[in-house]
């Protein structure tokens, strides 16, 4: 008989295990593992990602990142958000995971496999670690639901999309512009 693999419980446990190409997460102590997106997913990432990098591209007090990265928000949770801006303390770029503290902002693009996890477990983690919004981006319904730390219900966004974070970063995105992309799936 087979011997069955001990779950993995803790941070230290789940970045042992070996390069497998998929994205591996700790939600309060369970380990969750996604596939690899969708086109269109990668094509709306693409331009969140871009439209962000070039409103932000001259600010020294905040850097742009994409997962894979180990985002540690607390002792038995560590996140990889689709696209996620975190502060730099002094100008100083970001050299470790473990120094990006907790996102400005994340943004998690659903996918079929991942949209009651994202909408559900990893919103309250969010909303507890103190990410000062969180975008949840609906491929199907072209639409952002936007949340902040003590929001009981989203801010849903479906034409432009203001935002403005800690210390003066912000933007608008135009998000018939990011679907744009998407329009004949």
């Amino acid at each position: 008989m087979p011997l069955t693999p001990a779950p993995i419980t803790t941070i230290e446990e789940l970045q042992s295990l070996p390069g497998d190409g998929l994205r591996h997460e700790l939600l309060d102590g369970v380990h969750v593992v996604s596939p690899a997106p969708r086109p269109a997913h990668q094509e709306v990432f693409g331009e969140l990602f871009f439209a962000l990098k070039m409103t932000l591209k001259r600010r020294v007090d905040v850097s742009v990142f994409a997962s894979p990265a180990d985002i540690i928000l607390g002792p038995k949770t560590l996140v990889q958000p689709d696209i996620f801006i975190v502060a730099r303390t002094g100008g100083q770029r970001i050299e470790r995971w473990e120094d990006a503290g907790v996102p400005l902002l994340a943004i998690e693009i659903l996918s079929p496999s991942t949209a009651a996890r994202d909408r559900g477990v990893k919103r309250h983690i969010y909303q507890r670690a103190g990410v000062t919004e969180y975008w949840i981006v609906d491929l199907d319904a072209r639409l952002v639901e936007r949340w902040k730390p003590g929001d009981e219900r989203p801010e849903i966004v479906t034409g432009t999309l203001s935002w403005s974070l800690p210390g003066g970063a912000g933007g608008v995105i135009d998000l018939g512009d990011v679907f744009g992309a998407t329009a004949s799936e």
